[in-house]
């Protein structure tokens, strides 16, 4: 029978990094703390029409999902450039260049004036933003780890990440899993300063550095000889604010070199955690899973048709992606 899966985490700078080993033992601390991400590229994705000024770009043919590429022929890639080209000499119609798919349209369209100048009637997206859970925290070297797998782009791909930001965040609510229906923290930011700089955002997760960091009593890496079937914790962030561990089993290990955020197979055994979000859910991708006293790796994702089941990675294959 074919498994559906659907990923526990997103629903979406410059950097020291020190190298790390990822076969070797290290002291990290397993946080479990939401934490909101954003993620950005270089793609200008168009994610809603404007109130006022959205019938400019309904009828140029502009669809929510597509992708901006030029405008009047030069580049654009970030909001900036977009203003720039507006501005540029006063034109009008200009000529937009879409991707839509694997195929670039053109369309004509005349921006409506403002007294912020030129606007094409729409709200324009670059990149992708949600929350997910700290796995690890390593003080020495300000790095952390979250997620357990990486951020794909609208069309399912790996978003190749340019700068990231991460944000303190909590849990606002939370919707319960059911068989066939995933269910979801939901969460908001807590502060508007920047709380971490993203720099890498790869199969295996996304990595970044904070000078603020978690507390914590930092435990040892679990090898992959180390980690056996059997009973384990995780430590994620479900309901009152605060941090706590849950009783879970790890019903099968598959081959280490398999890189798809799936290296073990997890059942939520705690009752409390049953109750309060039905098992796994999106938003708890990176929670940290806890074996005998090691670190052993991160939740990845939930079976779509038994929310209580579940993937996860080793850590030793985050530390590796992470170097």
């Amino acid at each position: 029978m074919r498994r559906m899966l659907r990923s526990a985490g997103l629903l979406f700078v410059i950097v020291a990094v020190l190298p790390l080993q990822a076969k070797a033992a290290r002291l990290l601390v397993p946080v479990g703390k939401v934490i909101g991400l954003q993620l950005q590229n270089d793609v200008l994705t168009v994610a809603a029409y404007d109130d006022v000024f959205g019938e400019t770009a309904r009828s140029a043919g502009l669809k929510i999902g597509d992708e901006l590429v030029e405008i009047d022929g030069c580049d654009v890639s970030c909001a900036e450039d977009v203003r720039s080209a507006l501005n540029k000499d006063g034109q009008l119609p200009v000529n937009l260049t879409v991707r839509r798919g694997n195929k670039l349209t053109s369309l004509a369209l005349t921006p409506r004036q403002t007294e912020n100048g030129p606007r094409i009637g729409v709200y324009l997206r670059q990149g992708i933003s949600g929350i997910g859970t700290v796995t690890f925290y390593d003080p020495e070297a300000g790095l952390f780890g979250t997620l357990g797998h990486g951020v794909s782009d609208a069309s399912g791909s790996l978003l190749q990440m340019t700068r990231g930001s991460a944000y303190e965040a909590g849990v606002v609510s939370v919707k319960k899993g059911k068989p066939g229906e995933p269910g979801q923290l939901k969460g908001c930011a807590e502060g508007s300063g920047v709380y971490g700089d993203l720099f890498r955002n790869t199969p295996q997760g996304v990595f970044g550095t904070t000078r603020y960091g978690w507390e914590g009593t930092a435990v040892p890496t679990a090898a992959y000889g180390e980690i056996q079937t059997g009973p384990a914790r995780i430590r994620c962030q479900v309901t009152d604010g605060t941090v706590q561990e849950y009783s879970v089993e790890i019903l099968k290990i598959y081959p280490e070199t398999r890189t798809d955020g799936r290296n073990l197979l997890l059942k939520v055994t705690d009752p409390d955690l049953l109750q309060a979000t039905g098992g796994i859910v999106q938003g708890m991708s990176g929670s940290p899973i806890i074996q005998d006293g090691k670190l052993v790796g991160a939740v990845t994702h939930v079976l779509v048709n038994d929310p209580t089941r579940g993937y996860g990675i080793f850590i030793e294959n985050m530390l590796e992606a992470a170097a």
